[in-house]
């Protein structure tokens, strides 16, 4: 049986809010998404020039303070391309910002999460490789926010490896997602309901319930039973 590598996470802490652009619709709707979503750079570099929110960008400058973090894009791969987005708006936010882009940290596993159920999200989850530079600031980029999973396993890598993630920006995303460390209250819903599955969790995935974003947090309390957990995991990978 095949070993399935394991995410790496870390720990939250006072992590800031995600620094969304634009609305879903104004995104998802435009003429140019599908095409950028599937590699198109130029479909990418158009989408992100008209969707970019100049109020989003001064916000990510407003958490930089004194900062030049490195702008690290998550370079997922969908199942019909390399999506071009996230790059694009990182170089986008360099041009705008003055900070610098890093090109070396990628996606190496395809997970297919685009449209896709929370229990696919859970169970897919994006693993990342390349170098970074211990002791440096890192802001991370990404075309969508949903349950968060992606960003938490991009800054685990990232930190596992000696830098600093200071926040996290994306084009577009669901506004309730966008807070990304769950709250003691929820964590302690959760542990009470499910505490039983933490385990098992731990052994899959390599980490424990409070390395969970909220929205994955609630989606997993929201379920009813840990039996319907762990079979529905299991199916969607």
């Amino acid at each position: 049986m095949t070993k399935i590598p394991k995410p790496v996470r870390s720990v939250w802490f006072d992590f800031p809010d995600v620094i969304i652009h634009a609305p879903e619709t104004a995104v998802k709707k435009h003429a140019c998404y599908d095409n950028a979503k599937a590699g198109d750079c130029d479909a990418a570099f158009q989408l992100v020039q008209e969707t970019i929110s100049p109020k989003a960008v001064r916000q990510v400058i407003e958490l930089a303070g004194d900062r030049r973090p490195f702008l690290a894009s998550a370079h997922a791969l969908e199942k019909t391309g390399v999506n071009a987005i996230p790059e694009a708006l990182a170089e986008e936010l360099a041009f705008r910002t003055g900070f610098p882009v890093d090109n070396s940290i990628v996606q190496i596993n395809v997970v297919g999460h685009t449209g896709a159920n929370g229990f696919t999200r859970l169970a897919r989850q994006a693993l990342f490789d390349g170098n970074v530079l211990s002791g440096e600031n890192y802001l991370l980029v990404d075309d969508f926010i949903g349950q968060g999973g992606t960003l938490a396993n991009l800054k685990g890598h990232i930190e596992s490896r000696g830098g600093k993630v200071i926040g996290a920006t994306v084009l577009t995303g669901k506004p309730f997602s966008a807070k990304l460390a769950p709250s003691i209250e929820q964590l302690t819903s959760l542990k009470a309901k499910h505490g039983q599955l933490e385990a098992w969790w731990f052994e899959r995935f390599g980490y424990g319930f409070d390395r969970l974003t909220q929205s994955e947090a609630r989606y997993l309390e929201r379920t009813p039973d840990a039996d319907t957990i762990r079979s529905r995991v299991i199916a969607s990978e």
